[in-house]
């Protein structure tokens, strides 16, 4: 691990040791069916609690990408975490179905707020070169807290589901004390150049061609991905097998990625970013679909084993390729799209994937998801040379911008030192 992530600033060190501390705390979500069954929230009560916190989860990196760029990355973190950790209290103490709905929609849009936003302070502390794994080094924290959450979580759950909303408001809290005394503000001024072309909120995404080609392209591989979280449960269900056999299943995924991701970030890090991203997400779509052919315990472990490989390779380059597409000044709001496309895809996995598995069958589904993924991979391919010139270009914009701030620094000491004056005859 030292090797493969030496030499990466403090800032993004800060982040990863937050986000360990949050996604140990990440306990309410998962729970979240069994918590509203035992407050007597069944049937299609539960689907309006689910259905706002998916909604949450739309809203969020929206408002969270555009506030990084207005306001700041770090007042942003603060404002989702101390945010989200009242909403985990709302929801506990909510009376109603509908007030439920309310706080799991306060909870999910607040909690997205804060990956756009840790995104962008990341690309600002870290040149191109080295944003993969400044990404791949979040994505390992985020694997490691929910390792050890899967397991605290069900702990903590045999003995009351308090427990639970208290341990996730108390992460979120200490995440947001780790960010007030731990992280600068790393916002770049906006020149007033950019200022002219900017546009209102999202403009400035919405007129880069080259991001709006790239985004659904990972986003099919993000919902193919998603599949693994959604219909993989109801695929082990269908088999006769137990629950504890998909728990098995995620435990053996963290275990493999919270393995594998320090030496395969080191191998692949100065291999073609695309490339390899393609590679990884046939490699996830290949294990999806190997669902499809699997009936027993051995037979679901090994497809669970090929996509966690793929999930390994793929790690922080999605990020990466789109924080090195943006200028400076807009880097939250790109990472607000990104994390909007991720959303969407989890979303969409929970309506339209589940819709195609329960009506048109199961091996539907297992075999569109590989058609999707190596389509989809090809796509991005192509899109290969457009990428690579645009991020040498905002590489060479980003060096000279640091050059120039440097010069001025040296120019406004220089001011400040007082001269000599000559001594006397």
């Amino acid at each position: 691990m030292v090797t493969t992530f030496r030499g990466l600033p403090r800032t993004v060190w800060t982040v990863f040791a937050g986000t360990v501390v949050n996604r140990i705390g990440f306990m309410v979500t998962p729970f979240l069916v069994f918590f509203l069954a035992e407050r007597d929230v069944t049937g299609s009560d539960v689907g309006y609690v689910l259905g706002a916190l998916g909604a949450g989860n739309l809203i969020g990196p929206a408002a969270g990408g555009l506030l990084a760029d207005r306001i700041g990355r770090r007042p942003t973190m603060l404002a989702g975490l101390l945010g989200s950790s009242a909403a985990v209290a709302a929801l506990y103490v909510a009376p109603g179905v509908w007030t439920m709905a309310a706080a799991a929609l306060l909870m999910s849009a607040t909690g997205m707020m804060v990956p756009p936003a840790a995104y962008a302070l990341m690309a600002d502390a870290v040149d191109a070169s080295r944003r993969r794994q400044a990404y791949a080094l979040f994505g390992w924290g985020v694997n490691i807290g929910t390792a050890v959450a899967g397991v605290l979580g069900g702990f903590l759950a045999a003995r009351g589901y308090w427990l639970l909303f208290a341990v996730d408001a108390a992460t979120m809290l200490v995440y947001a004390m780790v960010v007030a005394a731990r992280l600068t503000e790393t916002r770049p001024a906006r020149k007033p150049r950019a200022r002219a072309d900017d546009g209102i909120g999202y403009g400035v995404v919405l007129r880069d061609r080259l991001l709006l080609a790239l985004l659904p392209l990972l986003g099919v591989q993000l919902f193919v991905y998603s599949l693994t979280e959604v219909a993989l449960p109801l695929a082990v269900h269908d088999s006769g097998l137990s629950p504890a056999v998909y728990g098995t299943m995620a435990a053996i995924n963290a275990v493999l990625v919270v393995a594998l991701q320090p030496f395969a970030t080191a191998r692949l890090a100065h291999l073609p970013q695309l490339r390899v991203q393609a590679a990884g997400s046939v490699l996830i779509a290949v294990g999806v679909a190997l669902t499809g052919l699997a009936d027993s315990v051995a037979g679901y472990a090994l497809s669970v084993a090929v996509w966690s490989l793929g999930e390994v390779v793929v790690a922080g380059i999605g990020a990466a390729l789109v924080a090195n597409l943006a200028p400076a000044h807009a880097r939250g709001r790109y990472q607000g799209a990104f994390s909007w496309t991720w959303g969407v895809a989890r979303f969409a996995a929970l309506t339209l994937g589940v819709t195609v598995y329960t009506e048109l069958g199961a091996a539907t589904l297992w075999w569109s998801a590989l058609v999707a993924g190596v389509v989809t991979a090809a796509g991005v391919l192509t899109l290969r040379g457009r990428v690579e010139r645009r991020t040498a270009e905002t590489q060479e914009q980003e060096q000279a911008q640091e050059q120039a701030e440097a010069e001025a620094q040296e120019q406004a000491t220089a001011q400040k030192t007082p001269t000599p004056e000559p001594a006397a005859v």
